[in-house]
């Protein structure tokens, strides 16, 4: 049997760490039996919080990652963390550095640049708001201004995708399949929007709901999880999304990052 290694990493950032914690979760993944202790400090701006940040650092060693923009501040990192023999990594330097010789320009060294508050920022927001406007079947009467309807049985995670894409910019909504029920008119004809329909196995569909029943304490073995109602509800799914030529997605062992990413191809190709 195999140990589990722990070690500490270190995330530090004058902005909201968004970054740090994506670029570590996908590193560690890489490594199997490898759990990091992650201790984060976000927006941090002052050499006072920095020096809380690196007591820290100093009373449990470990890797550091950071994503801060001001010289000094970095400077005094990487300084300690030399001293105390901590490895240190600043996380968006190598793209930076690849953009700025390609573009023959420096960098602006902008705190949280990618949070300015501008067109792109605020046309997010407002699709995120549609996204939860237009979840489970609500506003049924304008989902020709959706970029994309997502169709699918019950628990095919419609709905955090759909945040998910409205965080990239992308106006989604979702309309469960509900069984006996016919999909809404304005998905059926010729002007529908781009209509994606979330396919997933039948016994992953029952081991998911199942376990939802648990959580809240009902019985799991209600029509809801039953595996003749479940399979029937998958295929009649199934065959709609056939009839209708909708473009498919198996979420069976997707996450929804894979899902979403799969769903902003299918819109690009759209577009094309």
């Amino acid at each position: 049997m195999t140990l589990e290694t722990y070690f500490n990493v270190h995330l530090v950032s004058d902005s909201t760490g968004e970054t740090l914690n994506a670029v570590m979760r996908a590193a560690c993944a890489q490594f199997e039996n490898a759990s990091p202790l992650e201790h984060s400090y976000y927006l941090v701006r002052s050499p006072r919080q920095l020096e809380r940040v690196l007591r820290e650092i100093e009373r449990a060693p470990g890797v550091v990652l950071y994503t801060i923009t001001d010289d000094d501040l970095r400077a005094r990192i990487e300084d300690k963390c030399r001293e105390i023999g901590c490895p240190t990594l600043p996380v968006i330097d190598p793209a930076v550095d690849v953009l700025s010789r390609y573009l023959g320009v420096k960098s602006a060294h902008r705190v949280a640049g990618q949070y300015h508050l501008d067109a792109e920022y605020f046309s997010r927001i407002e699709a995120i708001n549609f996204a939860l406007a237009h979840d489970d079947g609500q506003g049924v009467g304008n989902l020709r201004e959706a970029d994309v309807v997502l169709v699918g049985v019950s628990r095919t995670s419609k709905t955090p995708t759909c945040v998910y894409l409205g965080n990239r910019g992308v106006r989604a909504a979702n309309v469960p399949l509900v069984p006996g029920v016919d999909p809404p008119d304005i998905l059926l004809g010729a002007n529908a929007p781009l209509v994606v329909g979330l396919k997933i196995s039948p016994d992953r569909l029952i081991q998911i709901r199942r376990h939802r029943l648990l959580s809240l304490n009902e019985a799991a073995h209600s029509a809801y999880a039953d595996e003749d109602a479940v399979r029937d509800e998958v295929a009649a799914a199934n065959r709609l999304f056939v009839r209708m030529r909708w473009p498919t997605i198996d979420v069976s062992r997707r996450s929804v990052e894979e899902t979403a990413a799969a769903i902003l191809n299918i819109i690009q190709d759209g577009r094309r």
